[in-house]
């Protein structure tokens, strides 16, 4: 592995040089173990600890099938899914594996007793499989999370229809929190020269999932001058659809859990932000079992004391059960909830009457198609948008990290270094990056 390392952090991006290295017969990555899927059991969400359930093993580095190519990662990151995954919730992953392992001799690859995890990844591809034609070795890249089949007519409209449609890392082995990692070409990206290699890692899965939530037709289609209710506004996937809003001409009112996260959205541009800590909603009855409508009320006179007696066009949902049934309240008469993730829980309760009477609709979504990931990096690439990482970790800390995660503890996105020894390397356009550089560097001033 010293030789990939070496020959990434030389510069070096000849095709040839990359070809001729020797891939290594191992390789370190981040895994749960089949055999430790009850080791939660009887303990509370929130009090399952990734700490435990995140190994750092040193595992074969798998064939690669045609299609695919294998990308050496310098720099990863934590998503919600990898969170998922390490406190076995909803359903531990092994069963996606041992379903996908069942569709062909490739596709057993996969099905595996150990499961490497994470959806998001910056590095060099090393080799191509038979068939790829448009990426080389020696080409620096991103990911997008979205592995598709597209045998069926299904997924040649929108991929994300597709009924062999997986998440890379969490529905499929070989995920983006590893020394290596294998996807299918038709996830690679290119880099975006003016970032480190762990800012370029950080933005794929939540820039492409706030960039089909809320611009895509696919999503809500947010417009100029609409007025957008994000949630958890500070964090992994709000920070981007809360940016989305403000280059997009609409205007952010932005919900989040302290002054620090407020402080936050100020420096990306909002200016109508709700502490709900602050504000002290409860929505729920202590034992969460029934809602309480006069906090959705108050939550919406709220937000038009904020907006000068508008109540907002659409609101970007994903927290799920603790704030749906005020979410459907304070959209707009024929305003749209959009809503993916469910982190707080799957099971939503509304009232419908304020949903069928005032003719809203809510709109599912899920990651995001080729076009639309490729779009929101050309976003990051054009400085529109730009990455919200404000922790990383080294891999041997990944299940620190996803604790971060777990408990709300951090702000932005939380990296995870692979193969990268320090921070702060992989920038291959130091002029393009001074000139973006302030607004890079807002989320590691607060």
């Amino acid at each position: 592995m010293q030789a990939i390392r070496d020959a990434i952090l030389s510069g070096d991006r000849a095709q040839e040089t990359y070809a001729n290295i020797e891939i290594p017969e191992t390789y370190r990555g981040a895994t749960v173990h089949k055999d430790e899927v009850g080791m939660f059991e009887g303990i509370a969400t929130r009090d399952k600890d990734p700490r435990k359930s995140l190994h750092i093993d040193e595992v074969p580095v798998p064939e690669l099938a045609p299609g695919e190519a294998l990308v050496a990662v310098m720099a990863s990151a934590i998503n919600y899914n990898t969170v998922w995954t390490s406190i076995f919730e909803p359903v531990p992953t092994f069963g996606f594996l041992e379903r996908y392992g069942r569709m062909s001799e490739f596709a057993k690859r996969h099905d595996l007793p150990y499961h490497v995890v994470g959806s998001d990844l910056a590095g060099v591809i090393l080799r191509t499989g038979p068939g790829v034609t448009k990426w080389k070795p020696g080409t620096e890249v991103v990911a997008h999370c979205l592995s598709v089949e597209l045998e069926d007519a299904e997924g040649h409209d929108d991929t994300m229809l597709d009924p062999q449609q997986r998440i890379w890392g969490f529905e499929t082995n070989f995920g983006g929190l590893a020394e290596l990692a294998i996807v299918k070409a038709n996830q690679l990206m290119p880099k975006p020269g003016h970032l480190t290699w762990e800012e370029a890692a950080s933005p794929g899965l939540v820039n492409s999932t706030a960039y089909r939530q809320l611009i895509s037709k696919n999503g809500a289609a947010m417009k100029l001058g609409d007025r957008v209710l994000v949630w958890g506004a500070s964090g992994g996937l709000g920070s981007y659809a809360t940016q989305m809003a403000l280059a997009g001409g609409a205007t952010p009112i932005c919900v989040v859990s302290s002054p620090e996260k407020a402080a936050i959205c100020r420096a990306m541009g909002a200016e109508l932000i709700i502490d709900r800590n602050a504000e002290d909603y409860r929505f729920w009855n202590e034992d969460g079992t029934e809602q309480n409508p006069k906090e959705w009320q108050r939550l919406g006179k709220k937000i038009r004391e904020l907006t000068g007696g508008y109540d907002v066009d659409i609101v970007f949902e994903h927290p799920g059960r603790e704030t749906f049934g005020a979410s459907v309240y304070v959209a707009r008469k024929g305003g749209t909830i959009v809503t993916c993730a469910s982190t707080s829980g799957y099971m939503h309760e509304y009232d419908n009457r304020y949903l069928w009477m005032n003719l809203k609709r809510i709109v599912s979504s899920h990651f995001a198609n080729y076009r639309e990931a490729w779009e929101a990096n050309e976003l990051i690439n054009r400085g529109l948008i730009h990455p919200t990482l404000s922790k990383t970790y080294a891999l041997d800390e990944v299940g620190q990290a996803a604790l971060d995660v777990h408990q709300n503890a951090h702000q932005g996105k939380v990296g995870v270094l692979t193969l990268a020894p320090e921070a702060g390397l992989g920038v291959t356009n130091p002029d393009k990056r001074a000139g973006f550089e302030a607004a890079i560097n807002r989320f590691a001033d607060q």
